[in-house]
């Protein structure tokens, strides 16, 4: 019995206890050391990180978007405003599931799959952490109070007031002005990406986009601290934005909306020149669109509209390329003074036709279908202002496409020479070496014809049309065409100097005798049909003008018909009819503005361009009493009007 019993060794029992707990208390010292050290490191050693993360919490760097410039006309009418706009916005790291709160949104206001497919898109291109980014643009009063009544359903998103930018004259300006629209990760490039930082627009087109950096100014920030719902507690600092300069153009909102009635219904476009600066005063295109609807985006369905295939409303006609047609003679004639190929007194024998050497085709004056007898004796001077074909062709021969190209490439031709219009067409003005070099072929003898009379491959713009007269009216001197006048309202007026060198002539009496020329083409009416002006009788003949205008005509051919297969009595699809255009200066004895018109299938240059372009210099030149203003008479004018008016109140004396 003794042996089954077992008796306890307590001094065994002591030395297992005794190392258990000393291992445990290695154990536990080990931990807390280890927490010891591990909070001296988190508290001493990384103390400035993990506060600024605490800061980052609750404590953000926001950026303040500058006030962009306004844009005034000469007369100070405001172009382009800023008005405020509640816009949601949201900071994205603040928002625990977006595709869930944009689902809530949705059910609270009118947001489409395209609205959301663009907030994605400005969220993609954002390159500032904690930066607000819109969700939808220009609240109303309803859909404000449905989102604030539903904050707390929205983390992160929050109803921000903006000024967006606004046309208040819409269309008639868009082209000249430009607009805004959503920024791009290019245009992102191109710029100083934190200067943008909360700026979500960017100009696109007009001076919109040519001064976008000036019209921008300069970004500013604060610090501000928030709650767990991502709203504003404090402004702890704050470092201010610097506006963007306002700009005051050259042009005439009077005019330019004149310009936009003038051309009613049809396609087209005007450009008016100062001729003492070169500044813009009208830049219209017809069709054109609202501006506005790109500030806030614009919808797939509008946008679809705008490019319609005939309409073109986003098209600049008034910077676009066309065949010049015979507005294009006056210069073509003065270079064939200038370089001795023709005299005032040389005349042709016009029957209708031309020849040229060698050749048994007949080139067709453009008034064969009415008058297959021709001019008659031409000069240079009836020439252009009876639109001789025949004159211009048999001159064309003697010179050579060389030396017209080169004389007219003076005056601006084949190439944009505008100081802040960059996106207008150079044109094409047309050489031997320049078919050469495009086209690898030969220059032709026939080319030279079209040429001649603003056809072929001659293409020119209005603006181009436009600074040609205007460099014509100055007998030579250059101005550079420019939208921009003056920087801010009280700015000096900008004296740009033209990098164009002058065009001097051999004779520069050839310069009047153009003039006159191009005079007679609206005032010459007592001689016939065959000696009248072309424009006479849609200008000059239906009332009299307290002016005098110069201009030329001009019809575009769009597709050749030949004489054989031409009927008077069709009708010609719109499509296939000629454009007209019609270029003017005035007054002729000290002009002060040149303009060129083109209306596109308008098929009359002097029936229909020509009277708009004579509306235009009335609404320009003439008082309220329908006279010629005194700032725009020459000083013979001036003199003779103190005579009436000394005559006059010695009258009421007796």
């Amino acid at each position: 019995m003794l042996d089954d019993i077992t008796l306890k060794d307590h001094n065994l029992e002591r030395r297992i206890f005794l190392s258990r707990l000393l291992i445990g208390g290695l154990i536990a010292g080990l931990l807390i050391a280890f927490l010891i050290i591990r909070l001296v490191y988190l508290q001493v050693y990384q103390h400035e990180y993990y506060s600024t993360v605490s800061d980052n919490n609750r404590i953000y760097s926001q950026a303040i978007v500058p006030t962009r410039g306004l844009i005034y006309d000469r007369n100070g009418v405001l172009l382009a405003d800023n008005k405020p706009s509640y816009n949601l916005t949201v900071i994205r790291e603040n928002v625990p599931d977006l595709d869930a709160s944009l689902g809530v949104i949705q059910n609270l206001i009118e947001l489409s799959a395209e609205d959301i497919e663009e907030f994605t898109q400005r969220q993609r291109r954002r390159n500032v952490p904690f930066s607000s980014v819109p969700v939808a643009f220009n609240l109303s009063e309803d859909e404000i109070a449905r989102l604030a009544v539903n904050q707390f359903r929205l983390p992160g998103f929050q109803v921000e007031a903006q000024l967006v930018r606004d046309y208040p004259l819409g269309a008639p300006v868009a082209h000249a002005i430009g607009y805004l629209s959503s920024i791009t990760e290019q245009e992102l490039r191109q710029v100083n990406a934190e200067n943008y930082a909360g700026t979500h627009q960017f100009g696109k087109t007009g001076v919109e986009r040519f001064y976008e950096q000036i019209l921008h100014g300069q970004v500013g920030y604060q610090i501000v601290e928030k709650n767990a719902r991502g709203q504003i507690m404090n402004v702890l600092d704050r470092n201010d934005p610097v506006p963007g300069e306002d700009l005051v153009l050259h042009l005439d909102s009077e005019l330019q909306l004149a310009a936009w009635e003038a051309l009613g219904d049809m396609r087209g476009g005007v450009v008016a020149l100062d001729v003492n600066t070169g500044g813009v005063l009208a830049m219209v295109s017809k069709p054109a669109f609202d501006p506005n609807l790109f500030v806030g985006g614009i919808s797939q369905r509008e946008y679809t509209a705008l490019n319609d295939p005939v309409r073109t409303p986003l098209f600049n006609r008034a910077l676009g390329k066309y065949s010049p047609g015979s507005t294009v003679k006056p210069f073509v004639g003065l270079a064939g003074l200038d370089t001795g190929v023709r005299n005032r007194e040389y005349e042709i024998e016009d029957p209708g036709y031309f020849h040229l050497p060698g050749d048994s085709r007949r080139y067709h004056d453009w008034t064969w279908w009415v008058n297959e007898s021709g001019h008659q004796r031409v000069n240079l001077a009836k020439a252009i202002y009876q639109s001789c074909d025949i004159y211009f062709w048999d001159m064309a021969v003697d010179m050579g496409i060389d030396r017209m190209s080169q004389f007219m490439g003076r005056f601006g031709f084949g190439r944009n020479t505008s100081v802040d219009i960059s996106q207008a067409s150079a044109g094409t003005l047309p050489s031997r070496e320049w078919k050469r070099e495009n086209l690898g072929q030969p220059w032709y003898p026939g080319e030279t014809l079209n040429s001649a009379i603003g056809q072929g491959y001659t293409e020119a713009t209005p603006l181009q049309l436009a600074t040609a007269t205007m460099v014509m009216a100055n007998k030579g001197q250059w101005h550079q065409p420019i939208m921009l006048r003056q920087v801010g309202l009280e700015g000096e007026a900008i004296q740009h100097q033209s990098a164009i060198p002058d065009v001097n002539l051999n004779n520069p009496d050839d310069w009047n005798y153009i003039h006159q020329a191009m005079q007679d083409v609206v005032h010459k009416g007592d001689g016939g049909y065959r000696n009248n002006g072309s424009a006479y009788p849609y200008i000059a003949m239906l009332e009299q003008m307290p002016y005098h205008m110069a201009g030329k005509s001009g019809t575009a051919q769009v597709v050749g018909i030949a004489a054989d297969e031409f009927d008077r009595n069709a009708e010609v699809a719109e499509r296939y009819r000629d454009h007209a255009l019609f270029i003017a200066f005035a007054p002729v004895e000290n002009p002060q503005i040149a303009l060129a018109v083109f209306i596109e299938h308008g098929e009359g240059g002097s029936s229909v361009a020509g009277p708009i372009a004579k509306q235009l210099l009335d609404v320009y030149l003439l008082d309220e009493f329908g006279q010629l203003k005194q700032e725009y008479m020459s000083e013979s004018a001036l003199q003779q009007l103190s005579s009436l008016q000394q005559a006059a109140e010695e009258g009421e004396q007796l």
